[in-house]
């Protein structure tokens, strides 16, 4: 019996699916409600025509051919996330894993081909990745040919597995990334050696021990971000920020956030710079006996940072010999993809519901930012912890990432409107914090810049930003990956690259154009630079603190940062 003929008409009608289907889609996505919480009313979406035809062609064409290899067994693409042989050897899989990509681009392609404004095509796209990630056929056991395959392999070991894994993260409240078991704060991660010599209600002071006989005469303070724990800083040793630091001979003091609980819920901005930021950098002082010191600020640490600064640079006060900011936001025209969560709706949304007391969960704010890649840090977990019932590898950094922190209502709506929202903290005398106007332009003091080229929570772009609006002499530097890899960069592992040049043009574009590579870590250069503004060196302290007022009050970590969201 001849097949030929009823496979061609299975083609053919086929085809006129497709065109159908593409008919009932494009409608669909012109009706597609544009959410009011978003600042979008609701109406139709307009295409380029000759984009439009484009696309269909392309769809049509594609498609067809994906039809007309018959469900062949062959490997459908580079994509990790069917790139193993159960897919290539699974026709049925394949064709959903090729047919699924197909659909993928096609839908991007039609965001690109709206006419619309920049912001909601930003969220349109957005949405549409979200959605695919969602949907692909790896997220199912019914179309995943390698779960499957695992399953007949293990006898329904793995699916029994996986149940159990779903269960304890239903019970954890989150999906886990890493064996969170393998690690403990103060064990086996933080565990560079020092005490608290001071807390209060907002946050907790470590010092450090030193490591070598004398220590420059100008203290450091590091202020990481409170959206997160410190101990980023601080993950093992060999890849430990902080005890670099000791190691260079630095008297290193970090300021240790709370994780807030109920009775913060009232804390405001004011708050953390006057009684956090700017309570560390006068109880340094008053510790070390030093007028200076060297400072940094990490991510959101460095834009309570810079507003501490600007706070004591009113009242005549600076404090700051030099400071370093890592991919941190002092100017917020350049935000990235968290710009599509930032409209009035939102921000007052947030005001109303928590900007005179509440709380924003740690688990929500965690989520957020593990959905901006979703691929990788949401459904490569659900895949492999319930699908394939494995048990993710033991990771110090995840582990971190999963430690979540809460942050008081006022203040994040504060933080919303003034910095996302309407970027007044570049505007001189905009803002009045801690009963001063703040002023980024008074931070006449040298200024060192990092910002990593991958980043999509701070883009380097906006890290550079900073340069526009500091008056000392400023350094720029850029570090290959992301938000968190690109800074926890260890010269002894001799990983990935940096930029630098000497030259601060208007834009990064322009910057990064004149730059030169450098193979390995920034933080040579870092350190090569901050030498230059520690003074001279001094007999290292003995002990922690100073005196009664100052003395140990337990050992670091401390146990502000040990309380879970």
């Amino acid at each position: 019996m001849n097949s030929e003929p009823a496979w061609a008409a299975a083609g053919q009608q086929f085809q006129q699916s497709l065109a159908e289907n593409w008919t009932r889609a494009l409608q669909s996505f012109q009706l597609m409600p544009q959410q009011p919480s978003m600042g979008m009313g609701a109406g139709q979406l307009t295409f380029a025509p000759e984009k439009l035809a484009a696309l269909q062609q392309s769809y049509l064409r594609e498609a067809t051919q994906i039809w007309n290899e018959g469900l062949k067994a062959n490997p459908v693409t580079s994509d990790r996330r069917f790139s193993a042989d159960a897919w290539a050897h699974n026709p049925v899989a394949a064709y959903s894993a090729a047919l699924y990509l197909l659909n993928a681009r096609t839908l991007l392609g039609l965001v690109e081909a709206a006419d619309t404004d920049a912001k909601t095509k930003a969220r349109l796209r957005f949405a549409v990745e979200q959605w695919m990630a969602a949907s692909a056929p790896s997220n199912f056991l019914a179309l995943n040919a390698e779960a499957q395959k695992k399953a007949i392999e293990t006898k329904g070991e793995s699916i029994a597995k996986g149940v159990q894994n779903l269960l304890a993260d239903i019970q954890q409240g989150h999906v886990s990334m890493t064996d969170e078991s393998a690690f403990e704060v103060g064990k086996n991660v933080a565990t560079t050696e020092g005490a608290v010599v001071f807390e209060n209600e907002l946050f907790q002071l470590i010092e450090y021990k030193p490591l070598t006989r004398q220590v420059y005469e100008r203290p450091f303070l590091l202020v990481p971000p409170c959206i997160n724990k410190f101990y980023i800083l601080d993950l093992q040793p060999e890849n430990s920020l902080i005890r670099y630091l000791v190691e260079q001979g630095h008297r290193t003091f970090v300021l240790s956030w709370r994780n807030p609980d109920a009775s913060m819920q009232d804390k405001t901005w004011d708050d953390y710079v006057g009684g956090a930021a700017i309570k560390a950098i006068e109880t340094v002082q008053d510790i070390t006996g030093a007028a200076k010191m060297n400072a940094l600020g990490f991510c959101v640490g460095g834009t309570i940072l810079g507003t501490a600064l600007a706070v004591l640079a009113a009242r005549g006060e600076k404090p700051a010999a030099s400071v370093t900011f890592l991919t941190a936001l002092l100017d917020f025209s350049s935000t990235g993809v968290l710009d599509v969560f930032i409209d009035e709706n939102t921000v007052k949304y947030r005001e109303m519901t928590m900007g005179h007391g509440g709380m924003l969960k740690g688990k929500d704010l965690a989520s957020t930012f593990s959905f901006l890649r979703p691929n990788d840090l949401v459904w490569n977990y659900v895949v492999g912890n319930y699908l394939k019932g494995e048990t993710p590898p033991p990771f110090d950094l995840l582990y971190w990432n999963s430690d979540s922190t809460n942050l008081p209502g006022p203040m994040y709506a504060w933080y919303l409107r003034n910095t996302y929202l309407e970027n007044n903290l570049v505007k001189p005398g905009k803002l009045t914090v801690c009963g001063q106007k703040v002023d980024l332009g008074t931070l006449d003091i040298p200024t060192y810049i990092y910002g990593s080229r991958e980043d999509h929570i701070v883009p380097i772009d906006g890290a550079y930003g900073s340069v526009k609006h500091l008056p000392g002499k400023k350094r720029f530097v850029a570090g290959a990956s992301g938000h968190i890899a690109g800074v926890i960069n260890p010269p002894a592992k001799n990983k990935r690259s940096y930029w630098t040049n000497d030259k601060l043009p208007a834009n990064y574009d322009d910057w990064f154009k004149g730059a030169k590579e450098h193979p390995g870590s920034w933080w040579t250069d870092w350190a090569a630079w901050l030498k230059g503004h520690a003074g001279k060196q001094v007999a290292a302290p003995k002990g922690y603190g100073k005196g009664a007022k100052y003395k140990a009050i337990e050992p670091a970590p401390g146990r502000y940062v040990k309380a879970k969201a």
